[in-house]
C-alpha cells in the first residue's frame, strides 16, 4: 500500500541548492517517489540568531514506508548528509539539512518520536509558502482548514 507524504526541506550551511538536490534524491532512492516538488524558497532562521539565511522546499513523495520507517529513513538520510544532532525542546542550530514530516495521509499520531501532523508547521511561514504550492487544498487534518488558509492567515498575521 502506498501512502501520500509531505516532507519540508530546509538547509542553511553549504552549497545549499546542492544540499536540497542530494536530499531529494537520497529521498528517491531510499522513501519512494517524488510526486511534486515546490521551488525554492529563501527564509531567515526561526527560533534561533544566525547569519546563514535558509533555503527551502517542500516535497510529496509516494511511499510504502510506516511512519515510523519514514521518520528512521529520513534522520538517516541527515545522518548522511553531515547533520551530527536534532533539535531538542526548542533549541534550534545551524544545519546541512533538515528534514520534516509534515503530513502522512491524513494519520494523526502522538508517539514520543513522532507527532504528525508536524505540530508546528502551522506557525511556520517557511514551511506553508513551499506546502501551498504544491497542496493548495490539502485539508490540515487537526486544524480542518486548506493549506493555502493556514498560510494566507499566518501572513496576515504578522509573526511569522
Amino acid at each position: 500500500m502506498t501512502h501520500l507524504v509531505y516532507l519540508s526541506l530546509g538547509t542553511n550551511l553549504g552549497n545549499k541548492e546542492e544540499n536540497l538536490r542530494t536530499a531529494m534524491t537520497l529521498i528517491e532512492e531510499q522513501v519512494g517517489t517524488i510526486t511534486s516538488q515546490s521551488a525554492l524558497y529563501a527564509s531567515t532562521p526561526w527560533g534561533f540568531n544566525s547569519e546563514n539565511t535558509f533555503l527551502n522546499n517542500a516535497i510529496s513523495v509516494e511511499t510504502s514506508l510506516t511512519p515510523e520507517e519514514l521518520l528512521s529513513t529520513t534522520q538517516r538520510i541527515e545522518h548522511t548528509l553531515g547533520r551530527t544532532h536534532k533539535s531538542v525542546d526548542g533549541q534550534y542550530s545551524d544545519r546541512l539539512i533538515d528534514i520534516d514530516i509534515l503530513l502522512y495521509d491524513d494519520v494523526v499520531m502522538h508517539t514520543p518520536s513522532l507527532t504528525l501532523p508536524h505540530p508546528l508547521m502551522h506557525r511556520r511561514l517557511f514551511v506553508l509558502e513551499p506546502l501551498s504550492e504544491i497542496a493548495p487544498t490539502m485539508i490540515h487534518p487537526l486544524l480542518q482548514k486548506e493549506i493555502t488558509t493556514l498560510c494566507n492567515e499566518l501572513k496576515a498575521e504578522g509573526t511569522c
